[in-house]
């Protein structure tokens, strides 16, 4: 029976050798090339091709005067591994990507806040450490920064609340301190160091009511029976510090903020009272993790400290 009126075999499939074979002697241009690009024998060649057709149940190449000549059908299929081995190779380049550190990728969930004020100098330390580092960053509230987390979406995430969402464990960083912000001219930027008693009858820019800092400063104040104006209340540390280049009042809000919009028209004083500020890490636990994730994580660590010790 001639190979065109054969009908394929139904209980076998060709491989990946004989699509390796075709493609060795399509590269080739004859059996004895394709036979020194596998490192194999001429006859081993030949009978894999022929067995390939006869699996296809159509011939591929033309015997003329001893060599293969490509039909339209081998023609078409080449196109196609081609196309396919392309990607392969791609695949093959990348598992190899893998395992160089500038190939890494993270991404992380931060606060807004934290994305312009602690992220960027952890950044400039994991670049200084272990050279580039492919990183996307994207910002989210509170709420949904926990419901993107709890889904695994991202390698790290960055939030002010110590509780975990599902599916992920908090590591708290550094814990800081909160300052005071002032006016550039105001006459309390002429103090080094602020107590409590040095803003009653201030014009004083509040957190949001409900905001678990605004809670602690309004308690500091109310122990030693100081009485500000509060006037002013917004549930952004970057609007407080916004009012107060204004000259709108004075505040008090977490160093990451305050030491990021400190310029011309603002200073950033310490204060005689603790008010603790911490940053915590989520890390997802269901999601595989790189081992640069690790070292960004050692990088934001040694930037809090750095604001802890204020730097």
């Amino acid at each position: 029976m001639s190979l065109s009126s054969a009908s394929p075999d139904s209980t076998a499939r060709i491989t990946h050798r004989h699509i390796e074979v075709f493609r060795a002697v399509m590269t080739a241009g004859s059996v004895t090339g394709a036979a020194q690009l596998l490192y194999t024998s001429q006859p081993t060649v030949s009978r894999e091709l022929a067995r390939m057709e006869q699996l296809l149940g159509y011939a591929l190449f033309e015997r003329v005067q001893g060599r293969l000549r490509a039909n339209a059908r081998a023609l078409l299929l080449w196109d196609e591994v081609q196309r396919s081995w392309q990607g392969l190779e791609r695949v093959v380049e990348r598992a190899q990507e893998l395992g160089r550190p500038q190939a890494a990728h993270i991404s992380v969930l931060s606060l807004p806040a934290l994305s312009h004020a602690l992220l960027p100098g952890a950044l400039a330390q994991l670049y200084r450490q272990h050279g580039a580092v492919a990183v996307s960053v994207a910002t989210q509230e509170g709420p949904m920064l926990q419901e993107w987390m709890a889904a695994q979406r991202f390698d790290l995430g960055l939030t002010e609340q110590a509780e975990a969402p599902p599916g992920t464990r908090s590591l708290a960083l550094p814990a800081m301190d909160e300052v005071a912000v002032l006016p550039v001219n105001h006459p309390l930027a002429a103090k080094p160091l602020l107590r409590a008693e040095d803003f009653a009858g201030q014009p004083f820019i509040s957190l949001a009511r409900d905001d678990p800092y605004r809670l602690q400063i309004d308690a500091v104040f109310a122990r030693a029976a100081v009485a500000r104006l509060l006037q002013l209340e917004t549930h952004s540390a970057v609007a407080v510090c916004a009012m107060v280049q204004h000259g709108l009042g004075v505040a008090i809000v977490n160093p990451l903020t305050a030491r990021a919009c400190a310029g011309p028209q603002l200073v950033v004083r310490p204060l005689a009272f603790s008010v603790p500020f911490q940053v915590h890490a989520l890390l997802p636990l269901h999601r595989p993790s790189d081992a640069a994730v690790q070292w960004l994580l050692e990088a934001l660590v040694q930037e809090s400290h750095r604001f802890a010790l204020g730097a």
